[in-house]
């Protein structure tokens, strides 16, 4: 059975920690005890977090090597490391450009491989702490106008599964959380409907740092909201002409259809 990270008394670094997700996140965990460390590129909007939260904050660019190692350097030791940094670009493939693809692999897979580089040395050698990576539902199923999105969470899914097989081969006590949301009620996906809001309901926010912060304590591996996204393992044994219509009739590749994301 896995042992929980007590937030209480904790170092906790959420990257992308100024806005949404992150900062409900920072804003939790204080409350509850820890000491955070957020990073994020707008200086601005960090300082303004950092005097309203009481958080440590860094300006970071997480697709920079060099930046992170001195973030890294700087924020010392953690035990709690979060990876909530993320971009999409939604629209459809033939409509991407090299440097959108790049921007949405750079920040939403590369970044989380570097920072997690920087801080599990540290974690594994005082055998101890919590690797969080925030991936979707989208980690889980590829939708229409998400082929840079979806991709990379599959990619953050795969990732952090190896990683946990890794650290308990290593028999290591440090821990890993893959977290997998359907959309959420922040900027980044303004304009993105569902169909049938009783089964994939858009999630709160607040919900969804709570919860995350909840898995983090009683030492969860796997957090999927809302439960009926669960399921889509098991539909996967069906053939895919099959899950392919039942994903439509879901309307799950409309939801995207009125997507406009973060305004100015």
């Amino acid at each position: 059975m896995s042992h929980g990270t007590p937030l209480s008394g904790a170092r906790v670094l959420i990257t992308g920690g100024t806005r949404g997700i992150g900062r409900l996140m920072a804003a939790g965990a204080i409350e509850r005890g820890a000491e955070v460390t957020v990073w994020a590129r707008d200086a601005e909007v960090g300082a303004q977090a950092s005097a309203e939260l009481d958080v440590r904050f860094l300006a970071v660019d997480v697709t920079n090597p060099a930046e992170v190692t001195a973030a890294a350097a700087e924020t010392g030791a953690v035990d709690v490391l979060v990876n909530n940094a993320g971009v999409i670009a939604g629209r459809p493939f033939v409509d991407l450009t090299e440097d959108d693809i790049r921007r949405t692999y750079e920040v939403n897979v590369l970044a989380p491989y570097r920072v997690t580089r920087a801080f599990l040395p540290g974690m594994l050698a005082r055998d101890r702490g919590c690797v969080v990576n925030l991936a979707s539902a989208a980690g889980l199923i590829g939708t229409t106008r998400m082929t840079d999105y979806s991709g990379t969470k599959h990619a953050m899914v795969g990732f952090t599964e190896a990683l946990r097989a890794e650290l308990r081969a290593e028999r290591s006590a440090v821990r890993t959380l893959t977290v997998c949301p359907f959309y959420i009620d922040t900027g980044m996906f303004d304009g993105v409907q569902t169909r049938f809001p009783w089964l994939l309901p858009i999630l709160q926010q607040q919900d969804v740092a709570t919860k995350t912060l909840d898995a983090i304590e009683r030492g969860s591996a796997k957090l999927v909201m809302p439960w009926s996204v669960s399921l889509l393992p098991l539909a996967r044994v069906l053939p895919v002409p099959v899950f392919d219509a039942m994903v439509d009739f879901l309307g799950v590749n409309h939801t995207m259809d009125h997507f406009t994301g973060h305004q100015g």
